[in-house]
């Protein structure tokens, strides 16, 4: 397919592509230092931890729901900044996993969503490694409400991406429910690691929600089929096409 409106479906992922999700995590790791007494490690030095430690407990725990994957790895996120007079609570941890609903939308994500499932004509899709309830929070605050045709989680599939198996529960579902066949489906993502590389691996085709600045999911091998910077330049992208 030479055209990007040549898809029927938009399966996205949410934070990181449609969530600032590094604002919002950093934000709500920052009352760990804070108690401690402790600068905010740099941006790229915190989230490189994290990342390490949440695909670790991932592994250990599939079939957890990514709250409570993140209140895990909290206090081991600070003992791997040295914060061991001033650990965190229990109470503090599950605030921290339940901080994914509170993270912001990138300013432009709402109103290009709205633009590709109205005048684009795209059925969107969200294949997320947060759970049904997590979701619900962000897709009633932060995205204000957008529809969405299709909403899976790794509550759902029992697994996280980048795991084969969510792409494959993904592309069956949509075919049962939205009537549209794999080479149809555009996975439109942020992140090499969580989305983009897998889904070249199960034959979908990606459109690279760059993201300047981001620092989580990169890798030294980019694989995409298309590439914006925001998700607003993709909508104006397909307007133009449409033109």
């Amino acid at each position: 397919m030479a055209r990007i409106t040549d898809f029927s479906v938009l399966c996205f992922d949410v934070y990181g592509t449609l969530i600032d999700w590094e604002a919002g995590i950093t934000a709500a790791l920052e009352p760990l230092f804070t108690k401690a007494g402790q600068a905010v490690p740099p941006r790229a030095e915190l989230l490189a931890v994290l990342h390490e430690l949440e695909a670790e407990q991932q592994r250990l725990t599939p079939t957890a729901r990514q709250r409570d994957i993140l209140a895990a790895v909290h206090p081991r996120i600070a003992e791997r900044f040295g914060l061991r007079t001033a650990p965190p609570t229990a109470a503090e941890s599950a605030a921290f996993g339940a901080s994914i609903g509170q993270w912001p939308a990138f300013p432009d994500s709402v109103a290009a969503l709205r633009r590709l499932a109205g005048a684009g004509g795209y059925k969107l899709v969200v294949l997320s490694n947060t759970d049904r309830e997590a979701f619900a929070a962000t897709n009633a605050g932060p995205l204000q409400g957008v529809p969405f045709d299709l909403v899976i989680t790794a509550e759902d599939v029992g697994s996280f991406k980048p795991a084969g198996r969510n792409f494959a529960h993904m592309t069956e579902a949509v075919a049962r429910e939205l009537g549209c066949p794999k080479d149809r489906i555009l996975q439109t993502a942020q992140s090499q690691f969580h989305d983009h590389h897998p889904a070249e691996k199960a034959g979908i085709k990606s459109c690279w929600i760059v993201r300047p600045g981001s620092v989580m999911g990169n890798r030294d091998r980019q694989v995409y089929d298309w590439k914006f910077d925001t998700l607003g330049d993709m909508a104006d992208a397909v307007a133009a096409e449409q033109s």
